[in-house]
């Protein structure tokens, strides 16, 4: 094996174990929220809150991340922001009340925005366009394989060590894991790209006052080009609003799912997390392996393939989604692992239709204005929410939200394929940017 393909994968290893971290921590909470909200005497309202609050952050701090990695070392940021969010996942130890608890999170995810918003155009800049399904498949494996750790880890531990316990667990690898990102090798950006961005669209630094006005102006400048941009580029647009749809309804379904199980079908909460921790895994890896497969093995014949296989995916998943809200017999467990499958199919490739989207320079930034759309109107807002109906009336009721998502998703991203972008495939030359039917964000 050549010295530059070792280098890759060994990246992409640190890279997807870090990401699956990154999802553990998250996923802890969820496995947890009755006994949080048992300690703290707080409303259902209150814990779908606390993921709100944490991803609304994580979706603030993004923007500014994206500009800064666009000029500056990613692994440095990548390292310093894991051992951040790391050392703040410990201090649970010393959370006592609802108020620490929700001021401990929100901080975390601020830390967890500077890997999920540079880490991506890490991994593209390893290895070539036709391959980009397959090996965000891999990058991927990390949410279904990390959210099953966090339920199982605070399924058991919670159970038998108190709810603080399995964020201790959760923590310690990060330490190491940013260490071993700072050794990593930085790759050129762009440098398997078929999209260019002309050299007046590429990010540039401000070069008058004082070295906080150049940050801030520098920042700025680069966060209004690229809203404006995005309203102009539909591939970009169409990708990041059928992926927050997505969000949405994936969001709400993590948060609830496990106290669904537990208080609407009756199952302990160890049992709930186990089985719903046990789906995850199964389907989330066979499907961020199939989803990127498949859209790498459809490009040739069609350039929307990362979109098409991704709206089908939402859309097949409507059906059997319904199934498992009102069944409650045998065909319950199945039909969640098939809905599950067919939210995680699109994974990978509607994160390749995103990424190839863009130019290389600005894929940061593109990335962070993305996830700040994806969050502020999918996964922020769905928690609480969902918390909100079933205060109101049951979590079966509150689980009809995430249904209509899936629906608008698929309708979105069902359009947005006459918008993608044509590449190159296997060393050939991409199409014309007029076959392509999509302008670059730097357009």
């Amino acid at each position: 094996m050549t010295q530059p393909k070792l280098h890759a994968r060994t990246a992409l290893l640190v890279l997807t174990a870090l990401n699956l971290l990154n999802y553990a921590d998250r996923n802890v909470l969820f496995a947890v929220q009755p006994l949080v909200q048992v300690e703290f005497h707080v409303s259902k309202a209150q814990i779908g809150y606390l993921t709100s609050a944490f991803l609304g952050f994580y979706m603030v701090a993004a923007p500014f991340v994206g500009p800064l990695a666009d000029r500056y070392s990613r692994k440095l940021i990548i390292g310093l922001g894991a051992i951040f969010w790391s050392a703040l996942t410990l201090l649970t130890a010393v959370t006592h009340t609802y108020a620490e608890l929700l001021i401990r999170h929100t901080l975390v995810g601020i830390g967890e925005a500077t890997f999920v918003t540079i880490a991506p155009t890490f991994v593209a800049d390893l290895f070539g366009e036709e391959k980009r399904g397959r090996i965000l498949g891999v990058f991927y494996l990390a949410i279904p394989v990390g959210s099953a750790a966090g339920y199982l880890l605070g399924g058991n531990l919670g159970a038998h060590y108190g709810w603080r316990f399995p964020f201790y667990i959760a923590a310690a690898p990060g330490f190491l894991l940013a260490i071993a990102v700072l050794f990593l090798k930085e790759p050129e950006r762009g440098q398997f790209d078929s999209l260019k961005e002309p050299p007046e669209d590429l990010p540039k630094k401000v070069l008058t006052g004082s070295r906080l006005t150049r940050l801030y102006m520098t920042v700025y400048l680069d966060l209004k080009r690229i809203y404006v941009s995005v309203l102009r580029n539909p591939a970009f647009l169409t990708a990041t609003l059928g992926m927050a749809a997505m969000t949405f309804s994936l969001g709400g379904i993590q948060v609830w799912m496990p106290q669904f199980l537990y208080s609407e079908r009756h199952y302990s909460l160890a049992r709930a997390n186990f089985v719903f921790g046990i789906i995850i895994v199964v389907d989330g890896v066979v499907a961020a392996l199939a989803g990127g497969w498949l859209g790498d093995y459809l490009l040739p014949r069609m350039k929307s393939s990362y979109y098409l296989v991704s709206a089908a995916s939402m859309a097949l998943g409507v059906p059997v989604m319904i199934v498992a809200l009102f069944a409650k017999g045998h065909a319950m467990a199945p039909a969640i692992a098939a809905a599950a499958f067919f939210l995680l199919l699109n994974t990978s490739p509607l994160n390749a239709a995103l990424i190839n989207s863009v130019g290389p320079h600005i894929r940061a930034t593109a990335i962070a204005a993305n996830i700040f759309i994806i969050h502020i109107l999918g996964d922020v807002p769905s928690p609480t929410m969902m918390g909100w109906v079933a205060d109101r009336h049951s979590l079966q009721a509150a689980f009809v939200l995430p249904v209509i998502a899936m629906v608008i998703s698929s309708a979105i991203l069902f359009y947005g394929m006459r918008f993608a972008p044509a590449l190159r495939v296997d060393g050939g030359p991409a199409a014309s940017p007029e076959l392509s039917g999509a302008s670059s964000l730097a357009e």
